[in-house]
């Protein structure tokens, strides 16, 4: 395992983009999901097989527009059709499920098309701008990668 410093090219996003691949799957355990963060892998996404997604109970907040970072991003005006785009992967591709508790930390676990784990990254970061390293976040979040398929 490695740790992730979540900044410059060592970022949560950079680990996971090469493997969202056409035909791939991805697990993903999340305390937040910004639509922001979603528009950013979305083409990708939408050429997983198959994806499961944790999230908290319903009276959590999301964050589904994101941190005072992501003003820039709200400021186009593509929230709407963001939210369309992430509606849609979501009845067509994702097995989603409600936590009955918090989800404290981030887990994401990526696999190949043979369900085979490929990558997995634990820690405190979450499905959102900051959290995978687009927009900048906690310095002192502590971010696990594996290195290899067998962790």
């Amino acid at each position: 395992m490695k740790l992730v410093s979540n900044t410059g090219k060592e970022r949560v996003i950079d680990l996971i983009r090469p493997l969202l691949k056409r035909g791939h799957q991805i697990d993903m355990a999340t305390p937040e999901f910004s639509l922001f963060a979603f528009a950013e892998v979305a083409a990708a996404m939408s050429g997983l097989k198959k994806a499961r997604l944790v999230l908290p109970p319903e009276e959590d907040h999301l964050a589904l527009l994101g941190s005072s970072a992501d003003r820039a991003a709200r400021n186009r005006l593509q929230t709407h059709w963001h939210a369309r785009r992430c509606a849609e992967w979501l009845s067509e591709k994702v097995e989603l499920r409600r936590a009955t508790g918090a989800v404290p930390q981030g887990a994401v676990v990526l696999r190949d098309g043979e369900a085979q784990p490929q990558q997995g990254v634990l820690g405190s970061f979450a499905f959102t701008t900051d959290g995978l390293g687009i927009t900048p976040g906690n310095p002192l979040s502590l971010i696990q990668a594996s290195e290899t398929s067998d962790e």
